[in-house]
């Protein structure tokens, strides 16, 4: 069986959860999402948790059975606390503003770079060279934030870009360190 998968899923108070038709809706005090669960995965509120089950044992049905529960418990964090990525924008001459809910990237182009987030993100812009993606959706913000990663990812030789704030760029040395006198 699934360790993750088997695991309960404990619901905070003022978290409430309704399984219909194959639908799991999680409503919080940040907000409501629904998962449509696959078939073959069913859930269920037991005793005030969370529970993930699956109807046989077959290869699909036990990837599905984890990945769903994490999908669950990811929702239900989701409601209480906003998930948040931070962005840092690494170059010489290169920073971004707020432009009413989006942003504008300067990142070297000859042009500025304009975003707008996706439906249940927020952008905000700290100083001139970080953004902060929050939303109760883990994998919008994720989506946010890589897709403000792909306008400029970081260069391998000088670490100029966009990366994330906990990000580490192993930098490749140049031309010159290859030659040895």
């Amino acid at each position: 069986m699934s360790r993750v998968g088997k695991k309960p899923i404990p619901l905070p108070q003022g978290v409430t959860v309704q399984v219909e038709s194959g639908v799991v809706t999680v409503q919080g005090p940040k907000g409501t999402l629904n998962q449509p669960l696959n078939s073959g995965i069913t859930a269920a509120v037991v005793d005030g948790d969370l529970v993930v089950t699956r109807e046989s044992d077959s290869k699909q049905h036990k990837a599905l059975h984890g990945l769903t529960r994490t999908l669950l418990a990811n929702m239900v964090a989701g409601v209480m606390e906003e998930f948040r990525k931070t962005l840092d924008i690494v170059g010489v001459g290169y920073r971004v503003q707020e432009s009413g809910a989006g942003i504008v990237l300067a990142l070297g182009f000859s042009h500025p770079v304009e975003m707008q987030p996706i439906e249940g993100t927020t952008l905000t812009v700290e100083g001139n060279n970080r953004v902060h993606v929050s939303g109760i959706d883990k994998q919008r913000v994720g989506e946010m934030a890589a897709q403000i990663k792909r306008k400029r990812p970081p260069n391998a030789y000088t670490g100029k870009g966009v990366r994330y704030l906990d990000e580490q760029i192993k930098l490749k040395p140049g031309k010159s360190a290859a030659r040895v006198v």
